[in-house]
């Protein structure tokens, strides 16, 4: 019964990636062949763009990681291709951190109207410092990165030395230094564009939520269609923050809570962590009219070859 189910939740973690895996592809080389029939793309395509490259690549390690833990669960602490993989991984999701967030800001200054000097001077600049952040966020993840590669460098010198002491398990000793040292600087680093985010976010659905009750106050209002964009992208907002929410609190719980690949919840904690990798795709697709638009195209010419 437990295989089954173990053999169950790992096709099903299979199947979500390669879901992921068709959205962010999509993504990718949708607004790649835009941007060179045209020289250049929007911000908010910038970010898609980078967004979804980095989260392909993100996928393609994840899966390698949880195949190779799960067949590995020996001394896997002290092996180099964890590290190895613990390297690309942090630099991967610090920088999807960074440009979901910019994502949100560039929607909030798009969007939210205030009078404020300060942020109109935003709302008039940032769309020209998106390439700059993007490249900011990359250099400053990489730096991060190889922080935690240094310090992760330490805890093996510190587990081979302990090993030999015998004193305390190398699982146990690597978890206490991930809990007390580790993972607090990678939550103080994340916590950075994570509460961009939230602040950006949260103006974003209040601002949303009030245009869409002033526009209900007249039911015979032209703009009634107006008023389904912002219903759309309103519940985009509302599953974008809860996704994000869930990324940031599975990183979290990974530091606390150590789930073993003979588990039979290690692939179902897995589907959880990547939910949001593999589903905020087709979340940014439907809330893109030129996403959407190519999606349609690709139907139609879909349907067309399977009449014919």
């Amino acid at each position: 019964m437990e295989s089954a189910l173990t053999i169950f939740f790992m096709s099903l973690f299979v199947l979500l990636c390669v879901l992921g895996f068709l959205a962010n592809g999509f993504i990718v080389l949708t607004l790649s062949r835009e941007g060179l029939q045209h020289g250049r793309l929007l911000p908010s395509d910038m970010i898609l763009l980078g967004l979804g490259a980095f989260r392909f690549l993100q996928q393609c390690l994840g899966l390698v990681y949880c195949i190779y833990f799960f067949f590995n669960l020996v001394d896997f602490s002290l092996n180099v291709a964890w590290q190895l993989l613990s390297l690309h991984w942090d630099f991967l999701n610090s920088s999807t951190f960074w440009f979901a967030t910019w994502l949100s800001v560039l929607f909030c200054v798009k969007i939210v109207n205030f009078s404020h000097p300060s942020f109109l001077w935003l709302k008039w600049r940032f769309p020209a410092l998106v390439p700059w952040l993007l490249l900011g966020s990359v250099f400053i993840s990489l730096l991060v990165t190889l922080l935690f590669f240094w310090m992760n460098s330490a805890v093996y010198q510190a587990l081979i030395r302990h090993k030999l002491s015998g004193n305390m398990t190398d699982m146990e000793w690597n978890k206490r230094l991930d809990i007390c040292y580790i993972m607090p600087l990678k939550l103080v680093m994340t916590s950075i564009p994570c509460s961009l985010f939230l602040v950006s976010i949260l103006l974003l659905i209040g601002s949303l939520r009030k245009h869409r009750l002033r526009m209900q106050d007249n039911a015979d209002d032209p703009q009634i269609r107006s008023n389904q964009v912002h219903t759309r992208a309103l519940k985009s907002l509302v599953f974008f923050l809860v996704l994000y929410a869930m990324s940031f609190i599975s990183m979290a719980v990974n530091a606390t809570v150590f789930i073993t690949s003979d588990s039979r919840w290690y692939w179902l904690w897995q589907i959880s962590t990547y939910l949001a990798i593999n589903v905020h795709p087709y979340i940014l697709i439907s809330s893109n009219l030129r996403l959407r638009g190519m999606v349609r195209k690709l139907l139609l010419l879909g349907r067309g070859f399977w009449v014919t």
